[in-house]
Formats: structure tokens, sequence, C-alpha cells
């Protein structure tokens, strides 16, 4: 009853209010960080690890939206090699853009992972959201809260005296996202295409946030067009593809201990 009285309150609200239905959207993004030590364990004393924060914009319009970086963040690079640690990130890259298409229901990807361009096709996810009916105020919008749980799998990569093992691990995250209704469209930094306005904030587990510092009517919106560049494949196999990758850059430093850092 309660999802069914907020839906009726939203349709009350929202021919009052301006509607916005093309524009952009700029969101700091900060990934939680996983540290995973091969070798004797991590030295002591060492500091824990630095917060990530990439800036990245999502253009909609058209019943489309695309998302991408808007800076570089090689400020955010970390050092390659210290005290015999080896350091490698795995995260959203300069070039990564995202597009949607609401209408057809269709996601295409373009990422880059070790040097290769990959073009990775999907259907747009439908998570099970449930409206709290709570609201807040966001950059001048009145939001509404959502939230759900995300079931799933990860994998562990470990190796030690040069023996590797790689293990799934269940990974259950819980998700409270703010969209604006006053802006009808699906868009967002993560979670398109699954909740009825502009997604403005996302926190996953308290660690893993995006947060939009900027929402304007205007937008590149010529910009929004389908991705084209790399190999195409599906979901899962660019996740296959990506973990033989990572377990032969594990293999590749296994004179040396390695911390893997990854959102």
């Amino acid at each position: 009853m309660k999802a069914i009285y907020f839906l009726a309150g939203l349709f009350m609200v929202t021919p009052i209010q301006a509607q916005q239905q093309a524009g952009r959207a700029v969101y700091e993004f900060t990934p939680q960080m996983q540290i995973r030590m091969a070798g004797n364990g991590a030295p002591e004393g060492m500091p824990p690890p630095p917060r990530i924060v990439i800036k990245m914009e999502v253009l909609f319009g058209n019943n489309q939206m695309l998302r991408r970086q808007v800076v570089d963040n090689t400020a955010n690079d970390l050092p390659g090699n210290e005290n015999g640690i080896q350091i490698r990130t795995f995260g959203m890259g300069d070039d990564d853009i995202t597009w949607l298409n609401f209408a057809e229901g269709r996601k295409v990807e373009q990422r880059e992972f070790a040097t290769k361009q990959y073009l990775i096709t999907d259907s747009i996810g439908k998570g099970n959201w449930k409206l709290t009916g709570e609201t807040r105020n966001l950059l001048g919008y009145t939001c509404q809260q959502a939230t759900t749980t995300k079931i799933g799998k990860r994998s562990m990569i470990s190796m030690e005296n040069g023996n590797m093992s790689r293990k799934e691990m269940p990974d259950t995250s819980k998700v409270i996202v703010w969209f604006a209704p006053a802006v009808p469209v699906p868009a967002g930094p993560d979670y398109a295409g699954q909740l009825p306005g502009l997604i403005l904030e996302i926190d996953i587990n308290g660690n893993t946030t995006y947060k939009a510092i900027e929402v304007s009517t205007k937008g590149d919106i010529a910009s929004i067009k389908e991705p084209k560049k790399g190999k195409k494949v599906t979901a899962e196999e660019f996740t296959k593809e990506r973990e033989k990758m990572m377990e032969e850059m594990q293999r590749n430093g296994s004179g040396r201990r390695v911390m893997h850092m990854s959102n």
C-alpha cells in the first residue's frame, strides 16, 4: 500500500513543477577500495588506501542517456611500486562510455581494460526497488528515496608462494538512491532505467557513493550516440576475459607482493 500511495502522490506533484526532459548532470563518484595482499601481507604501518574521486557527467534527452568522464583523473593515480608492493587499479577509464536507450531497453558500454577496447552489449536491468516515502532536497530538487538489496558474487584472487587461487564470494549490497520526479527521465550514474526520475545520489553499503554536484537544462545532446569502438562482447564474455587477464597479471607479478585495489 505504501508504494501505491507514493506513486499517486508523484502524479499529483509533477504537473505543478516544470518538468525537465533533457540536460546534463555532473557527479562525483567515490568508489570503495578493496585491498588484497599476497605474499607476506601488508607491511607494518602501511597507510590506508587513498580516497579516489572520479568526476563524470550524464547527458540525457530523446529517451536516451550517455555517461562519461569529464576530466582527466590522473591526479588519482597511485604509485606503481612502493616498498616492494606493486599497486594496480581497475576502474573507470578516461574513454569509457555508457549509453542507454530507454525506449528499446538497450545498454552499450565502451570499456578499456589492459589496453584493449571492448563494446559490451546488454539489456537495461530492472531492480526490485522499495519506495520509502522519504523526501530530501538536493540541488533545489525535491527527491524521493528508493532502496534495494543487490545480491551477487565477486571473484577473490590470491597468490602465495607462486600459487594462485581464485574463488567466488557472495556479495550483498544495500543500495539507497535519491531521485528527482521533477526530471521524469530514468537517467543516472548507475541503476539508470530503473526509477521514474533523474538519480541525484546513490549510496552503496555506506562507502561507495555517487553525488550530483550540478544539474543543467543545457547539455551536448548531440553527443548522445551509441558507441561503436571496440571488440563486441556480451557482459558475461567481458567478465570472463577480464578475469583471465587479471590472473595473467597476477602471475606476472609472482615474484613480489601484489596489492590489488578496485571498486
